[in-house]
């Protein structure tokens, strides 16, 4: 009994040691996982690209600032027509994008209503006319006794009921564009037409031939695109640069040797989510082929200022963020974040808290390396 305890515990020491050795072996053979932003090159690799390091220095930067930005339209711009009484749409030949002038026919209504109230008004000033005559006439006959005071009291009061009335109809025709001094039993129409109230350009077009419309629907949306805005998106760091009263000039990705000058007229006080400001610009002189909604390029000279600076091919950008590639070995790099600024006399402004003037990086042909890396995933 003795001797099978023994070997029994021998061989579970055994299992125990082959165990052991094995998980020894797994922990061994396992890899690290690899660092996505560690880029190593063979110094035959930084020779053929061209590749130089050095330090970032504390300079002057003069420059431009490079921005982003759409044509903005604001509130006091954009005009909604609606029409006062209801109607059906009789003829319009308005397009979105379409020019008006101001006092231009945009649309033709027809309503019986339309009729209805220049009868009443025309049977309003009749009306008016004869109480008048007759308030003149018992005015001079109570003056010399021959009427008593109710009468002419009477005649006055009717007159003055005449008169609102007749007023107030007067002003509902002009309302609707009608005039009422030249309005006339031999020229009342079933129609009216809608004018526009600016000068510009049709943005909405919201009705149809022969569709009713109600006094709240908006018929027609105009922009006036002499008072267009061109708002900019300004990072955090970037805004304290900008003054209300700087000169922009602004271009459009498709014509970029058309340039269109501004003035910046205000700077919001307040940032977005992505912590940027936008900044309002007005043109100085109006370009119709400016539309709101556009995206436009601006540049904007900035006063000097001391900042941190690097050689351009120092920078890359990787999916809309830039990076600099700072020396961490003989032949080993890191990519690191950094907030591009100005850009002057071929350096770029930097900042980041892990780059000071002390740090060794790459300052000529850094996407060699971004190529280096993109490869090296592409083969994982």
């Amino acid at each position: 009994m003795t001797k099978i305890y023994s070997m029994l515990l021998s061989a579970a020491l055994l299992l125990t040691a082959c165990t052991g050795k094995k998980a020894q072996q797994n922990t061994a053979n396992e890899e690290p996982e690899a660092d996505t932003t560690i880029v190593k090159l063979t110094p035959a690799q930084i020779k053929n690209a061209g590749i130089e390091t050095g330090r970032p220095i504390m300079g002057k930067v003069t420059g431009v600032l490079k921005l982003q930005g759409a044509i903005d339209v604001p509130p006091q711009s954009t005009v909604s027509v609606s029409f006062p009484l209801g109607g059906y749409l009789k003829r319009t030949d308005l397009l979105p994008g379409v020019h008006v002038r101001k006092g231009q026919v945009l649309g033709v209504l027809e309503d019986m209503q339309f009729i209805q109230l220049q009868q009443d008004y025309l049977s309003a000033r009749e009306k008016f006319r004869y109480a008048d005559s007759e308030f003149k006439r018992q005015r001079e006959l109570n003056a010399s006794k021959a009427s008593s005071d109710k009468v002419f009291q009477q005649a006055r009061a009717e007159m003055e009921t005449e008169l609102v009335l007749m007023r107030a109809l007067s002003q509902k025709l002009e309302l609707i564009g009608i005039n009422p001094r030249t309005l006339t039993a031999a020229n009342i129409s079933k129609s009216v037409n809608i004018l526009s109230p600016i000068d510009g350009f049709v943005s909405k077009v919201n009705v149809n031939i022969g569709k009713y419309t109600s006094p709240t629907d908006v018929l027609f949306e105009l922009v006036n695109p002499k008072d267009i805005h061109l708002a900019l998106d300004v990072f955090e760091k970037d805004v304290d640069q900008l003054s209300i009263g700087q000169k922009v000039v602004t271009y459009t990705n498709a014509h970029p040797e058309k340039k269109h000058d501004a003035e910046i007229i205000l700077i919001s006080k307040n940032l977005n989510e992505d912590r940027m400001a936008n900044v309002h610009c007005h043109f100085e002189d109006f370009d119709a082929s400016l539309l709101p909604g556009m995206f436009m390029n601006a540049e904007v000279e900035v006063n000097d200022a001391t900042a941190l600076t690097v050689p351009e091919d120092a920078v890359v950008r990787w999916q809309n963020q830039f990076y600099v590639y700072v020396k961490t070995g003989a032949d080993t790099f890191r990519m690191t974040p950094v907030s591009p600024g100005n850009q002057s006399n071929g350096r770029q402004q930097i900042s980041g808290g892990a780059v000071t003037n002390k740090t060794e990086l790459v300052t000529k042909n850094a996407y060699a390396l971004l190529m280096k890396m993109k490869n090296s995933a592409d083969e994982d």
